[in-house]
């Protein structure tokens, strides 16, 4: 029997791991799919609609198909399933005006959310609010007036407080009542349980929601310490391909990368390391073990070759 419903958060919470497959545009979201994919050799499928169809009904069927098939031979439900959303983390006004598309996603039953293009912490704060219920408050401003007192009129700070560091901390969370009775049967949970679980982890220990960013601008990078230190992110990575095309590269430089990609690679995995959070890179058989004894934690590259490599050599015993 699983620990936990989502088996990424299980093996990052033991400093195992995770590795992925999945386009980042193209995917079959059928009911046949799904079944196929409950036996991936993956810990979790990207589904990329940030390039690829937002298609929510094709969503709920390849679902459908994973509950159906399930459980995994690791005793989970279904393997974990992070979407690649459409809306661009590029200010908290453009991540606000798209969060209907956080709901959308996360009323189908995703374990997890990647948010593309993020500039800004303010827009990754907007983000991590828009994914959370406003009943779940660890890590929200104390300050801000309870719900009575804003009954009356009570008004928010603008600004926000800070924590003792002094980063800014979340706001209430938006997320609405109404797809938990789509989203909860995918986990296997009720309705109460699934609103209380679906939270991000580690922020919520308890929480089994996976949210992560990709920093794949100038900006991006620029502000990588801030964003990565807004509190409910799992995971984050730097996108070398639109990160090289802003930089004047018309196609993705091979590794070793320039110099100027590799220092903003590098930036960015020490920002995770300094915050609690894993780095996402892509990997093959040759530098799998290698990456792993860098930090590296969440694994691209759809090499299910290299995933053999890396678990031997994490001697992982988590059953595939």
């Amino acid at each position: 029997m699983a620990g936990r419903i989502n088996r990424c958060i299980e093996l990052l919470g033991q400093d195992v791991a995770i590795y992925y497959d999945g386009p980042h545009s193209g995917n079959v979201l059928t009911y046949a799919q799904g079944r196929i994919d409950a036996g991936t050799w993956a810990d979790y499928m990207n589904i990329g609609m940030e390039h690829g169809a937002f298609d929510m009904a094709g969503l709920a069927e390849y679902f459908r198909g994973m509950v159906d098939a399930g459980p995994t031979r690791s005793g989970h439900r279904t393997p974990s399933v992070i979407v690649e959303a459409p809306v661009n983390g590029i200010d908290a006004a453009h991540v606000r005006y798209n969060a209907w598309q956080f709901r959308q996603i996360l009323g189908r039953g995703a374990h997890g959310i990647l948010l593309c293009q993020a500039e800004t912490a303010d827009a990754v704060r907007a983000f991590v609010e828009s994914c959370r219920y406003p009943h779940n408050t660890i890590g929200v401003d104390p300050k801000i007036p309870s719900p009575l007192a804003r009954l009356e009129g009570a008004k928010r700070d603008a600004n926000g407080g800070t924590d003792a560091a002094g980063r800014k901390l979340l706001g209430i969370g938006t997320r609405g009542r109404g797809s938990e009775s789509t989203a909860a049967p995918v986990w296997g949970l009720s309705t109460e349980d699934y609103m209380d679980r679906c939270d991000p982890w580690p922020l919520n220990p308890k929480g089994e929601l996976l949210l992560g960013v990709k920093l794949e601008s100038p900006e991006g990078v620029a502000n990588c310490e801030e964003i990565l230190a807004v509190p409910g992110l799992g995971f984050a990575e730097i996108g070398p391909g639109d990160l090289s095309l802003s930089l004047g590269y018309r196609t993705i430089p091979r590794e070793p990368y320039p110099p100027e990609m590799q220092k903003a690679r590098d930036r960015i995995l020490a920002a995770c390391s300094n915050n609690g959070i894993a780095f996402l890179q892509g990997c093959n058989v040759d530098n799998i073990t290698s990456r792993i004894d860098e930090g590296v934690r969440v694994i691209a590259g759809h090499s299910e070759e290299a995933a053999i490599k890396g678990r031997a050599h994490q001697k992982r015993k988590m059953p595939v």
